[in-house]
């Protein structure tokens, strides 16, 4: 993990800043997103029926549990010095491949705009999520967070 100073960060655009450790997407992890927003397609929670039916051979995660792990993966790769962050929104989201249980994502961090607020800094992350192993992204997301700075006494 790397320290980030957001105050720099307006100089870094377009470069990636932090990239996250890998991290496991297991069945288990894939079950629990299913059971969290009632999505209990096939493709993601029947291992048997994927094996024979998806063109993956086995199942996969959700675009939106990969989409979700985006704020995992960034707290992984880096350290801010803010008070908090809130998820302000998502300009573009593409899951580009799929996620197999049981294979390893990470994320790739860059500033593609920084801008003061009130309070603090508004920072959109181009973020690329990619598979260990694979040449092609899993997804690219335009992701905007608003951080608010530490208060001096």
């Amino acid at each position: 993990m790397i320290d980030v100073d957001l105050a720099s960060l307006g100089g870094r655009i377009g470069e990636e800043v932090a990239v996250s450790d890998w991290l496991e997407i297991t069945q288990q992890r894939i079950d629990q997103f299913a059971e969290a927003t009632g999505d209990h397609q096939w493709i993601h929670v029947d291992p048997a029926r994927a094996a024979v039916e998806s063109p993956y051979k086995t199942t996969i995660a959700h675009g939106f549990l990969t989409l979700s792990l985006a704020s995992t993966l960034l707290r992984g790769a880096m350290s801010l010095k803010t008070r908090m962050g809130i998820n302000y929104g998502l300009n573009r989201v593409r899951f580009i491949a799929g996620v197999p249980a049981g294979s390893r994502i990470r994320g790739r961090f860059a500033p593609s705009k920084v801008e003061p607020i009130d309070g603090g800094v508004q920072v959109t992350w181009n973020i690329t999520i990619e598979r260990e192993g694979q040449t092609k992204p899993c997804a690219a997301i335009e992701w905007i967070v608003r951080y608010y700075l530490q208060e001096t006494p």
